[in-house]
């Protein structure tokens, strides 16, 4: 029996729908970033260190929210924290079009919008209640919202900053939010199946009364959690996985035009690159329910560092397309694989709590490496520094996903009367 039908369609279903336009419009944004560096270096008369201090910034504010935003959704539910957050994400946007040099960019993009879009705890709360059995394939759909919004977003951002002006972007940015995101969310989330009226208690969707899940490692206080060893290889991939993706969404342009390649044609790129990586981040998700979730977090990590490699080795145009095709495999790939290994490692008690502190290892690696890349090519000229920095740790990462014991820990291989018995 289904848990409920609008149009033959699982409840839950709406939500990765809401969740995913969500997503479009915050990552769309962080990933668009790097668009504004070569305007606001001229226009303010900066460099390029400064402005990636301010990235810099919003990175490390995200990744320290992602714990707090995580705790206050296991205490009130993940549907507030998320309206409140799209709320805040729109008003910042709007915000940051009044910015006039590094410091009120530092607190509208840096404090502000960075804050609010610390959503990856109350978002692995709601998919993991939903969904089980296609757990996998919710999370990826969700992040391919991310890979969309940059497709969609960013080439449109380009546009419309070189054709009007780079105000009337983050304008528009912010209008879609207050338009789209904050009614939708008002409307569909809902915290868990039983919010739903009038729904058999022993029927909730993907889940049965038999399909109960449990795993050796599910905690009740976050803290335990650091005590076994998947959680430090999760943070390890993900601390990489943030070096990777905020050092190109912040530099990437910049990158372009320094091999004499227009702005345009790297956004162009980038859209492209998001355009695999939105087939890609589903195929993950979708092959992650049919075979260890370890496996396929591994080799995204060694893919993207072959796309870093194709960077160093290449040249010109080159190296941008074969980054963008070779990157977008694997680019966002990695958030709805770690969510759900954390939440069938670890159980849902503090899964905001825990998501968000994987997170912060995520946006801790990020904030490092846009300083980092920033310093690199104020230096030198180049990246070519940072960009081996990326092929070394991603890797590290590699290695540390698939030598997670996941037919061991996860609920999805845990036998509860087996364990018992013995």
């Amino acid at each position: 029996m289904i848990l409920k039908k609008i149009s033959n369609i699982y409840y839950g279903w709406l939500i990765v729908v809401a969740l995913f336009l969500s997503m479009a419009i915050g990552i769309g944004t962080r990933q668009g970033f790097g668009i504004f560096i070569d305007i606001w270096e001229s226009e303010w008369e900066v460099n390029v260190s400064s402005i990636s201090l301010a990235a810099s910034i919003g990175w490390l504010v995200n990744g320290l929210a992602a714990p707090i935003v995580g705790q206050l959704s296991d205490k009130y539910g993940p549907k507030i924290i998320l309206i409140f957050s799209a709320i805040t994400v729109s008003i910042s946007s709007i915000l940051i079009a009044t910015s006039f040099n590094i410091i009120t960019l530092s607190i509208y993009y840096g404090l502000l919008l960075s804050f609010a879009t610390a959503t990856g705890g109350p978002v692995g709360i709601l998919l993991s209640k939903w969904f089980a059995k296609r757990r996998g394939v919710a999370m990826g759909a969700v992040m391919a919202g991310g890979s969309i919004g940059s497709l969609f977003f960013i080439p449109l951002l380009t546009f419309i900053s070189l054709s009007f002006s780079w105000q009337l972007a983050w304008i528009i940015m912010g209008l879609f939010g207050f338009i789209v995101v904050v009614p939708l969310f008002i409307l569909v989330l809902k915290n868990d199946p039983s919010d739903l009226k009038n729904i058999p208690t022993d029927t909730i969707g993907e889940f049965s009364s038999s399909d109960i899940e449990e795993g050796p490692l599910w905690v009740d206080e976050w803290s335990k959690a650091y005590s076994s060893k998947p959680m430090w290889q999760l943070s390890i991939g993900y601390f990489v996985c943030g070096i990777t993706t905020a050092s190109i969404s912040v530099h990437f342009i910049n990158w372009a035009i320094s091999e004499n390649i227009s702005p345009s044609e790297a956004a162009f790129s980038f859209g492209v690159l998001s355009a695999v990586n939105g087939i890609s981040v589903f195929c993950s998700g979708y092959f992650s329910d049919k075979f260890e979730r370890r496996y396929i977090l591994s080799m995204v990590y060694f893919v993207r560092g072959i796309a870093f490699l194709a960077l160093l080795l290449l040249s010109g145009q080159l190296a941008l397309w074969a980054f963008a095709i070779i990157g977008g495999l694997s680019w966002l790939a990695t958030v709805p694989l770690t969510t759900a290994l954390t939440s069938e490692i670890y159980g849902y008690k503090k899964l905001g709590s825990l998501v968000g502190l994987i997170n912060m290892s995520h946006q801790i690696g990020g904030a490092g490496s846009v300083i980092l890349f920033g310093i690199v090519f104020d230096y030198y000229g180049n990246y070519d520094l940072g960009l081996w920095v990326g092929v070394i740790t991603l890797l590290i990462a590699s290695i540390a996903s698939f030598t997670i014991n996941e037919r061991k820990f996860s609920s999805r291989f845990y036998d509860k009367k087996a364990n018992q018995l013995s």
